[in-house]
């Protein structure tokens, strides 16, 4: 799934019309699709036992998944919406002048549920229904794993790394085109702030050799399509 797919959906749902009944208040929509996560990550330098280290920092790669939201109508114009999928996965590999051509250190699987406030701006009357929501992410990281590359570079046995939980806001825009009273197609993107702070330790004799810490800014950008279906 492409970000152009997206967002072709979404200009085109603006731009289309109808007249098949739409939400209201009580009304329960869930959407089923593909989502993408794709960082537009950012990391500080690797600080070693507390030692920066300049030009060792790193990158997040994106994943795709199958991806569940749901929105209950307050009212005929505003919702709470919540998304869901499976686990995401993701490489973390070196970057920077230093560990940019290092390969994969570590990976780990993550879920971002994401609660927002969603508002609908047209009558129910109409068929294409764009929205707009605000609201928070919880990212729960899981799975940790580090890669022997990781370990041969620190020089150690054994390494673990462990990411701290997220908690941050944000916002989505998206367009429901319905088919029929309970039948659509769906667009969706998000936007969440995702900030962890990776610690990593490596072993030798089975005692602790070294901690490592590096802070990385993920807040990706989220893109969904999908369908409807709503009751």
């Amino acid at each position: 799934m492409s970000r152009k797919l997206t967002l072709g959906i979404l200009a085109a749902g603006l731009l289309a019309a109808g007249s098949a009944q739409a939400y209201q208040a009580g009304d329960i929509i869930l959407r089923a699709g593909a989502v993408a996560v794709d960082p537009q990550d950012s990391s500080n330098n690797l600080a070693l036992d507390g030692t920066s280290l300049p030009g060792h920092k790193v990158s997040v790669d994106s994943d795709v998944q199958l991806g569940l939201s749901g929105s209950y109508m307050l009212t005929d114009h505003f919702a709470i919406g919540l998304l869901a999928a499976t686990p995401f996965q993701h490489n973390i590999s070196g970057d920077g002048s230093v560990l940019g051509g290092a390969g994969k250190l570590a990976e780990t699987k993550h879920l971002p549920p994401t609660l927002t406030l969603q508002y609908y701006p047209l009558h129910s009357s109409h068929r294409v229904q764009p929205y707009a929501g605000v609201g928070v992410n919880y990212t729960n990281f899981f799975e940790e794993k580090t890669t022997e590359t990781l370990t041969n570079y620190l020089g150690a046995d054994s390494t673990s790394i462990e990411l701290d939980d997220s908690v941050g806001v944000a916002a989505e825009l998206g367009v429901d085109i319905k088919l029929d009273d309970r039948f659509g197609l769906n667009a969706a993107i998000w936007y969440a702030d995702i900030d962890t702070e990776a610690t990593i330790k490596a072993y030798n004799g089975g005692n602790l050799s070294s901690t490592s810490k590096v802070d990385v800014e993920i807040d990706p950008m989220v893109y969904m399509v999908g369908f409807t279906y709503s009751f």
